[in-house]
C-alpha cells in the first residue's frame, strides 16, 4: 500500500518513488507508487496534480484518485512497473487547495461559534468554494463571521493533526464528528479555533491562508449557501471585481461606492424607456393593421394576403403584431423577421379564411431550411440566418407580390 507522505509532512513538495502498479483508467493510466506526496481527491478537496519524472522522461499527473486503499496517479501513457520516478507536486495548486480547505474550516467554525449554524455541505472547485449551513443567516451575520475567521488568520495559529480512536474523538469538543467511523480518526485542530475530523491537507499555521472572503450568502433549502474563496484565489477574485467596479464607475462618472445608486437609476430609466418603447410599438402595430385594412390585397380565392418582413424585430413585437392581425377577417398572414442569428416566421389564418397554417409553415421550412410547426390557425418556425438568407427572403417576397 502506498505510503502517504503528506500525512506526516504537508509541506513536502516531492519524493523519490518506485512504480508498483500501472492499470488502465477511463482516461489514460493509473500509476501506483510505493510512496507519494500527492493527495487524492476526497473529503470535498480537489486532488493534487504535478509530474512524475524519470531520467529524460516526464509524465503529467492530471488527477489523483483513491480506490481500494491505493492512490492512483493519472497519466496519459503507461509507466513500467519498477520504474524509479521523482513525484513532484504542482505546488501552487497544492497551496491553493490547502488555503481553500483550511479557510473553509475557519469560516465554518465562525458560523458555528457565533450563530450555532452547522456546515452540512462543502464543495470546492478551481473557481470557488461553497458551504451550506443549516440556518438562514443575514449578510451582516456573514460579515461578522468573516471578520472572526480573518482574525484567526491574523493570529497565525498552529494547525496540527491528531490520530485518535473513535472513543477518544467522541469525548473531544469537535465542531463536527461522524460517530459511524470505526477505524482511526484523523483530527485537524486549529489552536483556540476549529477542531474537527478531516482527511484533507492544510497549512501548518493559519497565517499561510492569507485571508478569507465571502462573496455571497443566499437562502438555500431552508438554510444558507455561502460562496467564498481564500488566499491567492480570493485576492485574484477581489482584484478582478475591483477592476470591474473601477471601469464601471469610470463609465458612469461616479465613485465606486456610488455604483449601486447609479445602477438603480439606470434600471428606473430602462423601465421607463421600455414602457415608452412598448407603447410606441403597439401604436405602430395598430397603424400597420389599419393600413392593411385600408389597402387589402386579395388572392384568387378571395383571401386577404398579408406578407411582411422585418430586418430586425423582437419576438415580443412579432407576437403582438400577429395578435392585431387576428382581427382582420378572411386573411392569410405571413410575418418573417430577423432576430439574432435566426430567421423567424409566423403564419396566422384568421376567421373566414380557408387554409392550414401548419402546411404553410412546412412550406417555409422547406424554403429556408428551417423547422417549426403549429395548428391550423397559427404556426411558427425558424431557420439559420446566413448571408444568402436575405436574398432568399427578398425572392420570396417578390413571388408573393407577383
Amino acid at each position: 500500500m502506498t505510503k502517504r507522505l503528506y500525512e506526516d509532512d504537508v509541506m513536502q513538495r516531492s519524493c523519490r518513488a518506485v512504480v508498483t502498479a500501472c492499470v488502465p483508467r477511463k482516461k489514460g493510466y493509473g500509476v501506483v507508487l510505493d510512496q507519494t506526496v500527492f493527495f487524492p481527491e476526497g473529503g470535498g478537496q480537489l486532488s493534487d496534480v504535478g509530474t512524475l519524472q524519470a531520467a529524460d522522461r516526464r509524465w503529467t499527473v492530471t488527477h489523483t484518485a483513491e480506490a481500494d486503499g491505493e492512490v492512483y496517479h493519472e497519466v496519459d501513457e503507461a509507466i513500467p512497473v519498477g520504474t524509479q520516478v521523482e513525484a513532484v507536486l504542482d505546488w501552487q495548486r497544492r497551496m491553493d487547495n490547502m488555503q481553500q480547505h483550511c479557510g473553509e474550516h475557519l469560516v465554518s467554525f465562525a458560523f458555528w461559534k457565533l450563530f450555532g449554524a452547522h456546515n452540512i455541505g462543502f464543495h470546492m472547485n478551481p473557481e470557488l468554494v461553497t458551504i451550506d449551513l443549516d440556518k438562514e443567516l443575514t449578510w451582516e451575520q456573514a460579515m461578522e463571521a468573516e471578520r472572526l475567521a480573518n482574525q484567526h488568520i491574523e493570529d497565525d495559529r498552529p494547525v496540527t493533526i491528531q490520530i485518535v480512536t473513535p472513543e477518544q474523538a467522541a469525548e473531544m469538543h469537535l465542531r463536527k464528528f461522524n460517530d459511524k467511523i470505526t477505524g482511526p480518526v484523523r483530527i485537524i485542530a486549529i489552536e483556540g479555533s476549529d477542531t474537527c475530523t478531516c482527511c484533507g491537507t492544510h497549512p501548518t499555521t493559519t497565517g499561510q491562508i492569507g485571508l478569507v472572503k465571502i462573496f455571497k450568502a443566499r437562502q438555500h433549502r431552508g438554510g444558507t449557501r455561502l460562496t467564498m474563496l481564500a488566499g491567492r484565489l480570493a485576492l485574484d477574485r477581489i482584484r478582478s471585481e475591483m477592476e470591474a467596479a473601477t471601469q464601471a464607475s469610470n463609465l458612469l462618472s461616479v465613485k465606486e461606492e456610488e455604483l449601486p445608486d447609479a445602477v438603480g437609476r439606470m434600471q428606473d430609466e430602462r423601465t421607463t424607456l421600455h414602457q415608452q418603447l412598448s407603447e410606441r410599438t403597439q401604436a405602430l402595430a395598430a397603424y400597420r393593421v389599419a393600413e392593411l385594412r385600408r389597402h387589402p390585397v386579395f388572392d384568387d380565392e378571395g383571401h386577404q394576403r398579408i406578407t411582411l418582413f422585418e430586418e430586425a424585430m423582437e419576438p415580443g413585437e412579432a407576437k403582438f403584431l400577429m395578435r392585431q392581425i387576428e382581427s382582420i377577417p378572411n386573411a392569410i398572414a405571413i410575418l418573417l423577421y430577423h432576430h439574432g442569428e435566426r430567421l423567424n416566421y409566423m403564419v396566422e389564418v384568421t376567421e373566414g379564411a380557408e387554409a392550414d397554417a401548419s402546411n404553410l409553415i412546412r412550406t417555409l421550412n422547406d424554403r429556408f431550411h428551417g423547422h417549426g410547426g403549429g395548428k391550423k390557425r397559427n404556426a411558427q418556425g425558424s431557420a439559420p440566418y446566413e448571408e444568402a438568407t436575405a436574398k432568399d427572403v427578398q425572392a420570396f417576397l417578390q413571388e408573393k407580390r407577383a
